[in-house]
């Protein structure tokens, strides 16, 4: 029995992986979607690309951060059939498995924030950084019962920081990070004129956006109900608050939004990142509430960001994920009580705590990550490549490759960035 017990779990956790793997497929459509033509290729690769050095840095370096646990061993101690080290079956690998796809998460964030304008192989450093030592620090902090932070908590509060799936540690510290990035990026290329009003900038493909958004909110279930990890903590509690948290996000854009496409579909994501910190304690009514407020707040913020502070960020991920964060590691601490049908166990004072904790410890590490690269090599394509796109500058090739041709005299076919290299030359 023991033996079918562990099977399973190690079954369930690797299904929670496949979801969350899948996850990534949306974070690139919904850039693809969002991003201009000349860009959208650039926005596949990087996705793509960030995950691999995502779980490279992660399997050498982030989960040993995390955890304390290094992989470095034979692989009869991996699979629990010499020593005490890792479970039997393997149930320690597909952990691994389900929590890089998680920090695969920060640099795909980040992403979306940068897009268009960042140059490629210094993010995929930043990437490496991220995810091998800024990222795993505050995981370990929260989920690892590393550096006494939770200790320091319970001393506090009397109970830790309640983080399920993640608001917090993965979507406030991404989102927060990203902030950084792009405030040291600047903004596109046009995007704002010398009077400093805003030039409008629509999606490039509505259908790919919503198809990201369609792919992240269906993997977003695997995200927060596997996040229990074993078979007999699972919880039909989580399922449900996501589901209301989702359409609260829908509904909230929807009217806020003025029937936007572009915030509806993120309405959906806005509510998803909110419910995570206390999807496993909250009442559905409390997770409509949260997912409603999360909706309508990052349409605010977004166009805050945009029109008021001139901060570009592409997809809104400050806002999105780092704002909703913010916002369901708090609501945890509210709808979470058992005086507003709650299962109780979580305190305000260390939900508001532990939120602005991973908040700041985000902003800190983009701004360290991110500013020591620009300073050593530059984070920023130059504005002749900015200007091509970043398919033809990066990847030599274009999303659309007929429309990226220019026929010359003689009959011969070049692609704009060969002929703009010959002008050059």
């Amino acid at each position: 029995m023991e033996t079918t017990k562990t099977g399973a779990d190690v079954l369930f956790v690797l299904l929670g992986a496949v979801m969350v793997l899948a996850m990534h497929s949306g974070f690139a459509f919904l850039e693809v979607g969002t991003v201009r033509r000349k860009n959208q290729v650039n926005a596949l690769v990087k996705i793509l690309s960030d995950f691999a050095v995502s779980t490279v840095a992660y399997f050498f370096v982030g989960y040993g951060v995390a955890y304390g646990t290094g992989f470095l061993v034979g692989a009869d101690v991996l699979v629990g059939k010499s020593g005490d080290a890792f479970a039997p079956l393997g149930y320690d690998l597909v952990k691994f498995f389900f929590l890089a796809t998680f920090a695969a998460a920060i640099p795909a964030i980040v992403s979306g924030g940068i897009a268009e304008r960042a140059k490629f192989n210094t993010q995929l450093m930043a990437t490496a950084i991220l995810v091998g030592l800024v990222y795993p620090t505050f995981e370990g902090m929260v989920w690892g019962g590393r550096f006494g932070f939770q200790d320091m908590m319970k001393a506090t509060f009397g109970v830790a920081f309640h983080d399920f799936a993640g608001s917090v540690v993965v979507h406030a510290v991404g989102g927060w990070i990203g902030l950084a990035a792009v405030v040291l990026l600047g903004a596109r290329l046009g995007r704002y004129r010398k009077n400093g009003k805003l030039v409008a900038i629509p999606p490039s493909n509505i259908p790919f956006l919503a198809l990201g958004a369609w792919v992240l909110s269906v993997g977003w279930f695997g995200f927060n109900v596997m996040s229990a990890q074993a078979i007999a903590d699972i919880s039909g509690l989580v399922a449900l608050n996501s589901l209301m948290a989702m359409v609260g996000g829908i509904i909230a854009s929807l009217v806020v939004g003025r029937n936007d496409p572009g915030f509806v579909h993120n309405g959906a994501l806005a509510g998803l990142v909110a419910v995570c910190a206390g999807s496993d304690v909250m009442h559905p009514i409390g997770a409509l509430a949260t997912g409603g407020i999360a909706g309508a707040m990052f349409v605010w913020l977004f166009n805050l960001c945009q029109t008021k502070w001139r901060i570009d960020d592409v997809l809104g991920v400050w806002a999105l994920h780092g704002m909703c964060g913010v916002l369901g590691g708090i609501a945890c601490g509210v709808f979470g009580q058992q005086a507003l049908g709650g299962l109780g166990g979580v305190s305000l004072g260390a939900q508001i705590v532990g939120t602005l904790a991973g908040a700041a410890f985000g902003l800190a590490g983009g701004v360290a990550v991110y500013g020591g690269l620009k300073a050593w090599l530059g984070i920023r394509l130059d504005e002749e490549e900015e200007f091509a796109g970043a398919d033809l500058s990066i990847h030599q090739i274009g999303a659309y490759p007929e429309d990226a041709t220019t026929v010359h005299d003689d009959g011969l076919a070049m692609s704009v960035h060969s002929s703009n290299a010959a002008r050059r030359a």
